[in-house]
């Protein structure tokens, strides 16, 4: 099994360079950066999203823009339009200042003559409503193209964030002449500790907290490992590779943060080493608890014709796992949540569901077979396994219940600054299911009563678990006890004889 687990490694790694292939979007920094992107037609309007994040205010919290520039086609230059183009930054409280409708209708963002009337808005432009927390917001940040120029170039401006909330930008044009309308330039958003958006910030905190735990955690495995090095068992050299990569994925993690943060840059190689360590990390877990299931090194010396089985669930999860980290991680600089494709997110659920299924139907047999064979010290070991893995699968069920109904009643991203304990759940109950087995399959001098034994009696298997007594020992003191029974038999037949 130790071999299959290394083939997976290998194929793993392998298939890594081919899972990047399918990301297309570049991010080279914290700022928002618009590589000639066009605009769409959105109800009445050309529509440009242009980033929301969670702000704290401070004075040193902003979002400033830099080279923005506007270009048109060459048909675009009529006598009727006016050029204007308007930048719309917005708390996510106020998105309902943005816009109007007339006689109850349809919301339109740009004035029409009805509303025109109603509301005295200048047609062509943006409907605004100023906010009852203060009048100067939403903000209108104005550009038009002067004459015949196929380019507008907004003068770079740095508006201070005064009130904590989820901002949003958008670049929009109530001018229908202006079809075919792209932007080029960037904004840069920025919090008062770094560049990280609100919704990312605490992770970083607790990416130290988890690096800490998972070096607390070495620590006493490997104490315990080295110590009893010589009575190690297959299963425990499989639960040490997935404690080294729990600790390597929060440590790259934190300085995937730390490094954005700090710097304004986000490398994509390094925060795709992250996703991609994560990915492994998982797999080898899901594949790990899989194997102990299925009693591998207790009931059973090898998995026999189900070891490929178990390594094609385990590359098949590993490439949906990496696809969809990929999607929702590398790139990714803002707050916007519910990015990652519905055609990447089911493939990894539906791999997750067979996987648990798979996992108490193993283990269920697993429990029969010990009992019929009456180990008691083994059965009680499993038992307390499949205990603490029903507690933890019914948690998980429970919050992903909690993680829809959050995020369907929190379409606009209003709860981010709580929204992280949604990733974090995850990375908390990998790691406490992980301190169970280690508790549970600790190295120790005793180690061996949790290995197969074939056809040895396991009851003197207990026995010597439980006296700490050595095999070769009990089987001298079995040969003596044979001795001693034929020297008492050869005595009896001797005195019959005289």
């Amino acid at each position: 099994m130790i071999m299959d687990l290394r083939k997976l490694i290998h194929l793993s790694l392998l298939l890594c360079p081919l899972l990047l292939s399918f990301h297309f979007k570049i991010a080279g920094a914290s700022a928002h950066i618009y590589p000639s992107q066009p605009f769409h037609d959105v109800g009445n309007s050309l529509l440009l999203y242009g980033g929301s994040e969670g702000i704290f205010a401070s004075p040193r919290s902003f979002i400033r823009f830099e080279n923005i520039t506007l270009w048109r086609t060459i048909t675009d230059k009529g006598h009727r339009s006016n050029g204007l183009i308007q930048a719309v930054i917005f708390e996510a409280s106020d998105r309902n200042n943005i816009g109007g409708s007339a006689y109850g209708g349809q919301r339109s963002i740009c004035c029409t003559p009805d509303l025109a009337k109603l509301q005295g808005c200048k047609q062509r432009e943006i409907i605004r409503i100023p906010s009852a927390h203060d009048p100067r917001w939403p903000i209108l940040l104005p550009l038009r193209f002067k004459g015949k120029r196929l380019s507008a170039k907004m003068e770079d401006t740095e508006i201070l964030i005064t009130k904590t909330g989820i901002y949003n930008l958008l670049f929009i044009s109530c001018d229908p002449q202006l079809k075919g309308l792209t932007m080029t330039g960037k904004t840069v958003w920025k919090n008062p500790d770094g560049y990280l958006p609100g919704r990312m910030a605490p992770l970083m905190n607790f990416y130290v907290f988890m690096s800490l735990a998972y070096l607390l955690l070495s620590a006493v495995w490997f104490f315990q490992y080295l110590r009893f090095r010589m009575d190690i068992l297959p299963l425990q050299h499989c639960i040490t590779a997935v404690i080294l990569l729990g600790l390597l994925e929060m440590l790259f993690w934190y300085l995937d943060y730390a490094n954005f943060n700090n710097t304004g840059m986000r490398p994509l190689a390094l925060t795709t080493w992250v996703v991609t360590i994560g990915a492994f990390r998982k797999t080898v877990s899901r594949i790990l608890i899989l194997c102990v299931s299925m009693g591998f090194g207790v009931v059973k010396s090898t998995l026999g014709g189900l070891t490929s089985k178990v390594l094609l669930v385990g590359v098949t999860y590993f490439i949906a796992s990496e696809m969809l980290d990929i999607a929702e991680h590398v790139g990714i600089i803002d707050d916007m949540s519910g990015r990652s494709k519905l055609f990447l997110v089911l493939p990894d659920a539906f791999l997750d569901a067979f996987l648990i299924l798979w996992i108490f139907t193993s283990l269920s047999k697993t429990l029969e077979q010990l009992q019929m064979k009456r180990t008691s010290v083994k059965l009680e070991i499993y038992r307390k396994f499949s205990n603490a893995l029903a507690v933890m699968v019914v948690a998980s069920v429970a919050w992903i219940v909690y993680e829809v109904y959050f995020k369907a009643t929190d379409p606009f991203n209003e709860r981010w600054q709580t929204a992280w304990t949604i990733t974090a759940f995850w990375d908390v109950i990998a790691f406490l299911l992980l301190c169970i087995i280690c508790y549970l399959w600790t190295p120790s001098q005793n180690s061996q009563r949790y290995a197969y034994s074939g056809d040895v009696d396991e009851e003197n298997e207990e026995a010597q678990s439980l006296t700490g007594g050595k095999q070769d020992g009990d089987i001298s003191l079995v040969k003596q006890e044979k001795n001693a029974e034929s020297d008492r038999e050869e005595d009896v037949e001797e005195d019959k004889r005289e």
